[in-house]
């Protein structure tokens, strides 16, 4: 019995954990109405080495605002980043948005980190940071 435990032990400390990887979420704050932003298509793309951009997933904010996850995160590395927000999209009947579109570029330097992108919208501006 022993023999069996300490073999699954050298087996078990032998593989491989899985790489660190990169953890993306996005959050729409409507700062006008004091909720979140509801159904907004968000697409999140990946700069290449060439310079083009590579979509690499897609989502919709939740009831809330939020994107918690574009999929797994073994996708995400170490690049720059896009997130495109398609605000014209944005279903509240009495958003008529001045930017129709919104573009967030960003840079991921740690593979192992969580990358919270969030943007604050109203009828005429909007900002961004690096939440947690």
């Amino acid at each position: 019995m022993k023999r069996i435990g300490l073999s699954l032990g050298l087996l078990l400390a032998s593989t491989a954990a899985p790489a660190a990887a990169a953890d993306l979420s996005t959050h729409v704050l409507d700062l006008a109405r004091g909720v979140g932003g509801q159904n907004v298509p968000v697409v999140l793309a990946k700069r290449t080495a060439d310079g083009s951009w590579v979509q690499v997933g897609t989502a919709r904010t939740d009831a809330n605002g939020r994107v918690r996850s574009f999929g797994d995160p073994a996708k995400f590395d170490k690049g720059d980043y896009r997130l495109t927000f398609d605000m014209s999209a944005y279903p509240h009947a009495s958003a008529a948005p001045f930017f129709p579109e919104i573009t967030v570029v960003f840079r991921v330097t740690d593979a192992a980190a969580h990358y919270h992108v969030p943007v604050v919208v109203s009828p005429f501006g909007y900002s961004t940071y690096r939440g947690n």
